[in-house]
């Protein structure tokens, strides 16, 4: 067995972690470890996708840049 520690957090934070439990009798290290895992992204970038990065950071260099004013009129969006 791992382990334990305690951590502060905040009042607010609690109920926020008390909100995402699944059910009433699991752990609040269950909890974290599900919003953890969520943030972890093993997938690489493929090649395009990291084209398509590196050409959009060039764009945005050169200033080849649409508002989002001219967005909004284009697409009819208010």
């Amino acid at each position: 067995m791992q382990a334990a520690s305690s951590i502060y957090i905040r009042e607010d934070l609690k109920t926020q972690l008390t909100n995402l439990k699944r059910n009433s009798k699991e752990s609040y290290n269950d909890v974290i470890e599900r919003l953890v895992n969520l943030t972890i992204d093993d997938e690489l970038l493929s090649a395009d996708a990291i084209k398509g990065l590196e050409d959009g950071l060039e764009d945005t260099k050169k200033g080849n840049l649409i508002s989002e004013e001219d967005i909004r009129k284009k697409y009819g969006v208010k």
